[in-house]
């Protein structure tokens, strides 16, 4: 207990100072019959409090949301420390004052720039889109099957790129150690044109991982069904494909979809992995509309819907528990309902 003592004076010693190298964080341990249970740390973000529009807000605008407050360390802190420094080192202060079974790590979630399908989704409107649209790989003047970003897409994952900069430059925000990518295009693309050209460590480059569960809800519409692993691999040589992932797409089934119960335990599933596995404390996981909500339903954190290209911080506390986790059993894939004729094009409206 003195040495472990010990040892935790002089990492807080070393995070006082105004450069510092933040303490990497060991998994929870795992013992049979138990799970890892999730909470959001809240009072943190805007994105936080229910008085936050999720339509409306911008990131951009609120130095990623974080509030400006005081944290219970601050007094151990260099009086020069902006505010991502103070709670970087809160961050770090409660992974090294955490039990065995405890740990933190604060996620980046960041959904995709506008895709192609977005696109036509918002051209043909949405019952047309779901009912005739989504099942096709495109219209003959655009694809949107695996869709790929659009320019506005790719500018708004450059505005991401824009605005890290400015916070490494201006807050010394904590750039994240590890990078996690849906293996659908459009998310490949926004994680490259978004971390390629910032000024990272060398400790810790930009090299995602391709993670099979991160993907968009699985449905029917031919958006969710990825490229096989070798056009991922030819296409984004330098990221790295998690062990396991198939050739072919195994999930995406024509004219069905998972339930959200399923994405949900999906969800799950995927974060048991990276939080089991990893011992970083700042990650980035570029994802979908969809798949985020899973994953902050899974964080108990609130409903915030998230625009193409926004990003949203979660502090995440991660607790292995001894039990059984509430339901682990998927169901089957649902039938699509379709439509066999092509619906007339909404009327404009002025």
């Amino acid at each position: 207990m003195l040495i472990k003592y010990a040892q935790a004076v002089s990492c807080l010693a070393v995070t006082c100072a105004a450069e510092w190298v933040p303490r990497p964080t060991s998994a929870p341990e795992t013992f049979p019959s138990a799970y890892i249970k999730y909470s959001t740390v809240l009072g943190l973000f805007l994105q936080d409090d229910n008085a936050t529009v999720p339509g409306t807000f911008d990131y951009t605008a609120t130095n990623f949301g974080l509030i400006n407050r005081t944290y219970p360390t601050d007094t151990e802190c260099d009086n020069s420390f902006t505010q991502w420094q103070k709670f970087e080192h809160y961050v770090d202060t409660l992974n090294i004052r955490s039990g065995k079974n405890v740990n933190y790590k604060v996620l980046f979630l960041g959904r995709h720039g506008e895709g192609y399908h977005n696109v036509a989704e918002s051209y043909y409107g949405t019952p047309a889109w779901n009912c005739y649209w989504s099942i096709r790989d495109g219209n003959g003047t655009i694809v949107w099957a695996d869709a790929k970003i659009t320019l506005n897409g790719v500018a708004q994952a450059q505005k991401a790129a824009d605005f890290w900069a400015s916070r490494i430059k201006l807050q010394k925000i904590p750039v994240p150690q590890s990078y996690y990518v849906s293996p659908l295009t459009r998310c490949l693309q926004t994680a490259n044109v978004t971390f390629s050209q910032l000024p990272l460590s060398p400790l810790h480059p930009f090299i995602p991982t391709v993670k099979e569960l991160f993907r968009e809800g699985i449905s029917g519409h031919t958006c969710d069904r990825r490229g096989n692993k070798t056009y991922i691999h030819n296409a984004f040589p330098l990221y790295k494909i998690e062990a396991g992932f198939s050739e072919e797409d195994l999930l995406f089934k024509p004219l069905e979809g998972e339930v959200p119960t399923d994405q949900d335990i999906r969800s799950k599933t995927v974060l048991d992995d990276v939080f089991g596995s990893d011992g970083h404390t700042w990650l980035s996981v570029t994802s979908h509309s969809g798949e985020i909500a899973s994953i902050l339903r899974v964080l108990g954190h609130r409903i915030f819907s998230l625009n193409t290209g926004a990003v949203i911080p979660v502090l995440v506390k991660a607790e292995t528990v001894s039990g059984t986790p509430v339901s682990t059993a998927t169901v089957p894939y649902t039938t699509m309902s379709t439509c066999s004729t092509q619906p007339p094009l909404p009327i404009a409206t002025s």
